[in-house]
Order: structure tokens, then C-alpha cells, then sequence
């Protein structure tokens, strides 16, 4: 029995092996090679129109079968048909500029997504097939090949980065690492299939400066990053991510704070001093909304990055949402169901616009220049320009608003009793 079993077991590993051989030399080709020279082959930028098309068609199909649908059903009322009309009232009375700002953004179409919409592919036949058949693609092909390339990207980055670390200080270091950092960051970004056009490069930040953004999702240091090099600031973390910040620490001089030192604003505010102060030492990257918001406003800057009185270069990231919700709400999804969704999505399509560089005007305090900052982000990007606070709404009400409304509440109790004595 062993003989006969014996050459169908020799078909299947040579069949695995040229399988094997063909994957790597595709990806070494076409994805790894381009990454470490900075070119592109237009693939992304062709796959990006094809889905255009595609959309486009299935928005013609819908329409189709809303249209035949409506013409078949005989017309007749229920009184379900108003509960449509009294939901949409509530939620506009309910419904407040900061809370519509941590929920995913609405598309005019659908994107054959089912996270975007559930009740659309079940409209017609036609348009069930063509979703399914995107099923098959995102999830048969693109997520094995994402996956591949970020444990690729994010591989060679913690290896190479822990090798030019062992090179002395000096511009042959410098040189390596910014070239391994660009490298690896454009490998994790074809991992998302991420289409980015950047805008007015001649305003790049450069070394000794603090280069701010507004905060969609974690990929936008990979956005940032695999157009320039910075210097990245943030809290030390252990497991993988640890071994990722040790590794990168090496090779160039990232700001990482313990937990102890987070909350530290002096000793922050110090650290990154001393850093700009050093002109030899890249940008430092900072996102002072302190958390993510749904790609469609900006919200308020954090007065820290802008008290330290170097030169700020704003940035402004816009995503398309048509092919993907970028957005990361971090109450709702874990960091590994985040990345699923990201990774099984047609793609991520952004612009990118680098402002010209700003300063601290005579006479004005680190808040007013964070304001500013902001505005002038939100213009360029076409985000709405709000002066809440993002925190405020994922974080506990303070004790200190809590006493002040049981005092206000207190005074009508004592002010009711009173007019009661007196009549």
C-alpha cells in the first residue's frame, strides 16, 4: 500500500514547491524588489480604476432591481412605514457633533462590503453573485497575500534594523537605516494594497521639527512613513510590539516613555526639547488629537507638541472610504480584528498634503498655535474643524463636573423648598 501512496505523496510536494516558488519569486518581483527601490508598476493604481468600474456597475444593478422591485410590490400602508421616519427624528435630536465623529463613515454607495451595509446584496440574484464573487477575491486571494507581505514587511524590519544597529554613530548608520525603514514601511503598505497620493512634497518635514497630523487609524505612520523618515514617540509596549520598538530603537533614535513617564508632561515636554534641538536628527511624528476619529473632522489639538517652540510642519491625510473604512474604532474592535478588516478590504486609497512649515507667532500661547495648526488641516484635507476634545468621549466625566452639577442640582432642590416654606 505504501508503494502506490509513495509517488502521489512526490506529486503533491513538487506541486507545493513550485506553488511555493512561484509566490515568492512573484512577491520578490513584483512587490519587495519595487519596495526597496521606491518604484511602483502602476498595478495598484489600474486595480483601483477596475473597482471603480465595478462599483459603478453594481450601484447600476441596485438601482435596477430597486426600481423593478418597487414597480412589481403593490402599494400599501402599514404602520411600520412611518417607524423609518421617527427613527431618523430621534436620532437627529439625540445625534451631536462629537458622537457621529467615532462611527464609521457613511458612503453614498455600496462598496460591496457587507460591514458597510447587510441588507444590500440581498436585493437581487445578480448583485448576490457579484458579491460573493468579491468574497472569493478578497478572502481566497488578497488577505493570504497581505498577510504574507506584512509578516515579510514587519520581519525584515525588526532583522535589519536590529543589524544597523550594530553600526557605529555616523552617516553610514543614518544611511542604512532610513533606507531599511522606507523599505519595510512600503512592503507593510502593499500589504493593504494602500494607493497614496502625496501632494506638494516640497514641504516634507525636515530634521528638527515636529511634523503633526490628524488621527484616523494606527496605518497612518505607515502613511507617513513610507514617504519620509521620523522619528516616532510613543509608550513601550511588550510582546511583539516591544520587540518591534527594541529593534527599531537601534537604528534610529525613537522617543519611547514608559508607563511611569507618560503622564509626565515636563519630562515629555524635555525629551522631545532636547531631540528638535538636534538638527541632525529626523522629524519627530506626532498626532495631538490623541485618538482616532472617522475620517471626517478634526478635533482638538493637544497643546504639548506646539509649547516646545520648533518649527511645525502640518500634514493633512485624507482616506477614501469607498474602498475601505480606515477608521479605527478602538472601543468597538480589537487591534487583530482591526487589521482583518483592513487587510480584507478592495483597498486603501488616500491623499496626503503637506502644508508649509508653521511657527509661533509673537504673542501667541501654545493653544492659540495649535488652533491654528488645526484649522489650517482641516481646510486643506476637507475636514470639518471642531474644538472638542476626541478624549472626552471614550473617557470617564471627571468628578469635578460631577460635584458641580450635584451643587447646581442641590441649590434648585434648596431654592424649591424655600418658596414652599414661605407660601
Amino acid at each position: 500500500m505504501e508503494s502506490y501512496l509513495f509517488p502521489f505523496d512526490s506529486l503533491i510536494c513538487m506541486l507545493l514547491g513550485i506553488s511555493f516558488t512561484v509566490w515568492f519569486t512573484l512577491l520578490l518581483v513584483f512587490i519587495i524588489v519595487p519596495a526597496i527601490f521606491g518604484v511602483s508598476f502602476g498595478i495598484r493604481r489600474l486595480y483601483m480604476k477596475s473597482l471603480i468600474k465595478l462599483f459603478e456597475v453594481s450601484e447600476l444593478m441596485l438601482s435596477v432591481s430597486v426600481i423593478l422591485q418597487r414597480g412589481s410590490a403593490e402599494p400599501e400602508f402599514d404602520m411600520s412605514d412611518i417607524f423609518y421616519f421617527c427613527r431618523r427624528g430621534v436620532e437627529s435630536i439625540v445625534d451631536d457633533e462629537v458622537t457621529k465623529r467615532f462611527t464609521a463613515e457613511e458612503l453614498e454607495s455600496w462598496n460591496l462590503l457587507t460591514r458597510s451595509n447587510y441588507n444590500f446584496h440581498h436585493i437581487s440574484t445578480r448583485l448576490t453573485a457579484l458579491w460573493g464573487m468579491g468574497v472569493l477575491i478578497r478572502y481566497g486571494f488578497l488577505l493570504p497575500l497581505r498577510v504574507t507581505l506584512a509578516f515579510t514587511g514587519v520581519g525584515l524590519l525588526v532583522v535589519l534594523t536590529s543589524i544597523v544597529g550594530l553600526f557605529p554613530n555616523g552617516r553610514m548608520k543614518n544611511y542604512l537605516s532610513d533606507k531599511v525603514h522606507l523599505m519595510c514601511y512600503r512592503i507593510c503598505i502593499r500589504a493593504l494594497t494602500a494607493i497614496i497620493t502625496y501632494h506638494d512634497s516640497e514641504n516634507k518635514p525636515k530634521n528638527g521639527g515636529i511634523c503633526v497630523a490628524n488621527h484616523t487609524s494606527p496605518i497612518d505612520v505607515i502613511i507617513l512613513a513610507s514617504d519620509g523618515c521620523y522619528a516616532m514617540v510613543g509608550q513601550v509596549h511588550g510582546g511583539l510590539m516591544g520587540v518591534i520598538q527594541r529593534a527599531m530603537v537601534k537604528a534610529c533614535p525613537h522617543i519611547w516613555f514608559e508607563r511611569s513617564e507618560v503622564k509626565d508632561r515636563h519630562l515629555v515636554a524635555k525629551r522631545l526639547s532636547d531631540h528638535v534641538a538636534d538638527e541632525s536628527k529626523l522629524p519627530i511624528l506626532i498626532f495631538p488629537e490623541g485618538t482616532c476619529i472617522n475620517n471626517t473632522s478634526v478635533m482638538m489639538f493637544k497643546k504639548g507638541s506646539f509649547e516646545i517652540g520648533c518649527t511645525v510642519y502640518p500634514v493633512a491625510i485624507k482616506y477614501d472610504p469607498r474602498f475601505g473604512d480606515a477608521f479605527w474604532n478602538s472601543s468597538k474592535f480589537g487591534m487583530v480584528n482591526y487589521l482583518l478588516h483592513m487587510m480584507s478590504s478592495w483597498a486603501i486609497v488616500c491623499s496626503v498634503w503637506y502644508l508649509p512649515p508653521m511657527s509661533r507667532m509673537e504673542g501667541e500661547d501654545a493653544v492659540q498655535f495649535a488652533n491654528r495648526v488645526k484649522a489650517a488641516i482641516a481646510r486643506k484635507g476637507g475636514l470639518a474643524d471642531l474644538l472638542w476634545d476626541g478624549g472626552l468621549k471614550r473617557g470617564k466625566v471627571k468628578e469635578v463636573f460631577k460635584e458641580e452639577q450635584q451643587k447646581l442640582y442641590s441649590k434648585v432642590l434648596v431654592g424649591s423648598s424655600e418658596d414652599r416654606s414661605r407660601s
